[in-house]
């Protein structure tokens, strides 16, 4: 019913507003419409391309769904219509982010993309054919304290989810966290190791989350044109490459932090497990070293965060629901430091991050992100659906496997093509 109210909510309003005849309606809304017709409303800019682009796909669909109303708003040089755009999406708990704006029924979507488009219109013909969607693409849940928020699908949670959680097996995270907690465990305060560890990921995760929003806000802006996502597909894939690269050596460029600047953050970690230190001193150099730290792995994280707002800006998902997905992305992102960090405050014990398990996390995280890649280049309309994502996923597991049997098969012969020694090994000296 919220849907007929919103409706009936902006016949009203273009009904009422004084003036009638500056409102730009090119296809003004037929008061004789039949009831079960649906309206959609969409805010333009006079010269946008991708409004442009997005007024051409709607024309073509109002003309193929007879029960389909469109009311267009032009917002750029009509200071009513920008009124009406700040109230409409109000109504509806948004604020106004950039053109072309889409509202259906209690739906919005911001920018133009194949995808959107896409969704615009399976929400159309459920709606008129008196469905709500509930088929697995939009997916809306109940927040506490919120009430119910569109998250965009249920394709884009379990993307969230998977996308987040090999984020957060990332090695250069990981080899801070264990090495801050191997070396404040031997202050023998369990208060200290709980504060300094908790204040290191509630700093660290604070900075990442800033840098997405920042990414994801940028994406907002600059729309949703089929360059934007060619760019971003093409620098996570590159990142990529870099992360495989380092799982074979870890010669010439590289995105991990580098050795060069591993022992001065070993130096500020010791000075931060020195018991005689006092607490807030040690709580002040924590600080310090997280955001070094966060400046220093940016460029090891960068690739699937990019990939992942990207996809979040390209569904148009609403303000409340990506407020919603942002929160679980930072969730499952810091649940393997979560149970490192716990594990230590437990049992004040801690184990290092070893150079195989490094090696293995870049080749997990490069496998993902080329896949990811590749799959926004060929066919983005994988993601789209949860079989798709699972089968993104799955292929990005497979190659990971390849690699690592090739390597193993790579060795072997390796092994057997060397000349035997004296007591048949292989070797030419005893072991």
């Amino acid at each position: 019913m919220r849907r007929w109210y919103f409706a009936l909510f902006l016949a009203a309003v273009v009904t009422l507003l004084p003036g009638g005849s500056t409102w730009a309606e090119p296809d003004p809304v037929d008061p004789n419409a039949p009831r079960e017709s649906v309206q959609l409303v969409i805010f333009h800019g006079e010269g946008c391309p991708h409004c442009a682009r997005m007024l051409e796909f709607l024309d073509d669909l109002e003309q193929r769904v007879p029960e389909l109303v469109v009311v267009r708003y032009e917002v750029w040089h009509d200071q009513a219509n920008q009124i009406i755009f700040r109230d409409t999406l109000a109504l509806l708990g948004e604020e106004p982010r950039a053109v072309p704006t889409v509202v259906v029924g209690d739906r919005v979507y911001v920018g133009y993309s194949d995808a959107l488009t896409g969704r615009i219109e399976e929400v159309v013909s459920e709606l008129t054919s008196g469905l709500t969607p509930v088929d697995g693409d939009d997916f809306v849940i109940d927040v506490p304290f919120v009430g119910s928020v569109d998250v965009g699908s249920r394709s884009m949670v379990g993307a969230t989810v998977l996308i987040a959680f090999v984020d957060g097996v990332n090695p250069c995270s990981l080899w801070v966290l264990s090495m801050l907690m191997a070396l404040v465990v031997h202050s023998g305060s369990r208060a200290r190791v709980f504060a300094v560890g908790g204040l290191f990921l509630l700093v660290t995760s604070m900075l990442y989350g800033l840098y997405m929003l920042g990414a994801y806000s940028t994406l907002s802006v600059v729309g949703n044109a089929t360059w934007i996502r060619v760019a971003v597909a093409l620098v996570a894939g590159i990142f990529g490459v870099f992360h495989l690269k380092e799982y074979w050596t870890s010669k010439g460029p590289s995105v991990t932090i580098s050795s060069t600047r591993k022992p001065g953050i070993f130096r500020r970690m010791r000075s931060l497990a020195d018991p005689n230190r006092s607490l807030p001193a040690t709580l002040g150099g924590t600080v310090v070293l997280a955001v070094g730290v966060s400046l220093l792995e940016t460029p090891c994280t960068a690739g699937l965060p990019l990939l992942w707002t990207n996809l979040l800006s390209d569904r148009g998902v609403p303000a409340a629901g990506a407020a919603v997905l942002f929160m679980l992305y930072l969730l499952v992102f810091l649940i393997d430091e979560l149970v490192i960090f716990g594990g230590v405050v437990i049992t004040m014990r801690a184990t290092k991050l070893q150079e195989q398990h490094g090696r293995l996390l870049q080749l997990v995280g490069g496998t993902l992100m080329v896949t990811l890649a590749a799959a926004m280049l060929t066919a983005p309309h994988l993601l789209e659906t949860i079989p798709g994502t699972l089968v993104v996923f799955t292929l990005s597991g497979v190659a990971c496997l390849l690699v690592i049997l090739a390597e193993q098969v790579w060795n072997r012969l390796s092994e057997s093509s060397r000349p035997a020694g004296p007591n048949g090994t292989g070797r030419l000296t005893p072991s």
